[in-house]
């Protein structure tokens, strides 16, 4: 039932594939070699998931501004301990890793109410985002850590809360909340992107996108089902996390200088094929444990 792609028709089927992996921009001096400490930010400790697997160690930044119930159901599950132990389930190398159901056959879920879809949110002047290229109508960037596509700010004027739709872009490294048939069918299942899936926007919700361990993810095992998986040993938020053991965490502040050097690089290497996927956004992860 919680099984991404498999209740699903459009995922299940041949016609719906992953994006291939891009190749990396052009060698040349990178703008995060030579940023400062003022380029980065803290992140909100409430607001990092701290995932240790039998691959390694994934942060995931969390976005309440896009998906603000499901963020709320992830923190709640994490502090009960409910993910600690939970298989990754169901993998597929070019397009994700699906993890959070007890059973480990992705039919299960918390003993909670399922979440209402939020697929898209609403965004005004105050919400943070970085715009990174202009396409057909929409502007393409990034709430923070977040690849967002947005109506342009332009529209706020007319609109009776003065804000525009925006949402996630499946991109590599963002958090999406897997469901059944039923959009308002979200639980305790989530799943961690490997490479694009751009069929999946307004149609699952993004809530977060990883900060340090991608090739964690792409690490993890694959099948359907996963033959002797890999895990989720503990998940914690970082803020609860004792002081001693908790890693510091920095990343890079879309909304400064170096941070826009690295787009328009990024730009120039693809031209108009530029899309906010072709950008990780750097991340400093020292300590802890």
């Amino acid at each position: 039932m919680l099984a991404l792609g498999l209740s699903t028709p459009a995922l299940a089927q041949s016609s719906a594939r992953p994006v291939a992996a891009r190749p990396a921009p052009a060698a040349g001096a990178h703008p995060a070699a030579a940023a400062s400490a003022a380029d980065y930010r803290t992140p909100d400790p409430q607001n990092v998931l701290v995932i240790d697997t039998t691959k390694g160690r994934i942060l995931v930044e969390m976005s309440p501004e896009a998906a603000p119930a499901h963020v709320e159901r992830v923190k709640l599950l994490t502090r009960e301990k409910f993910y600690d132990g939970l298989n990754f389930h169901r993998v597929i190398d070019a397009f994700m890793a699906q993890t959070g159901d007890p059973l480990g056959t992705g039919e299960g879920q918390s003993t909670y109410p399922d979440v209402k879809g939020e697929f898209t949110f609403r965004r005004d002047a105050a919400t943070p985002f970085a715009p990174a290229a202009q396409l057909a109508g929409q502007t393409l960037g990034f709430s923070r850590n977040l690849p967002v596509a947005t109506q342009p700010d332009d529209l706020m004027v007319m609109t009776a809360d003065k804000k525009v739709a925006a949402w996630g872009l499946y991109c590599p490294g963002v958090a999406g909340m897997a469901r059944g048939e039923d959009n308002d069918s979200a639980n305790s299942q989530f799943f961690l992107m490997r490479q694009p899936y751009p069929s999946l926007e307004k149609r699952y919700t993004a809530w977060g996108r990883v900060i340090h361990g991608l090739p964690v993810v792409r690490a993890i095992k694959t099948g359907e089902p996963v033959v002797d998986p890999d895990k989720m040993i503990r998940v914690r938020l970082l803020a609860d996390i004792p002081a001693a053991e908790r890693p510091s965490v920095r990343v890079m502040d879309t909304s400064g200088p170096a941070f826009r050097a690295l787009v328009e690089r990024t730009r120039a290497v693809r031209g108009a094929d530029f899309s906010p996927c072709d950008i990780e956004i750097p991340a400093q992860v020292t300590g802890g444990r």
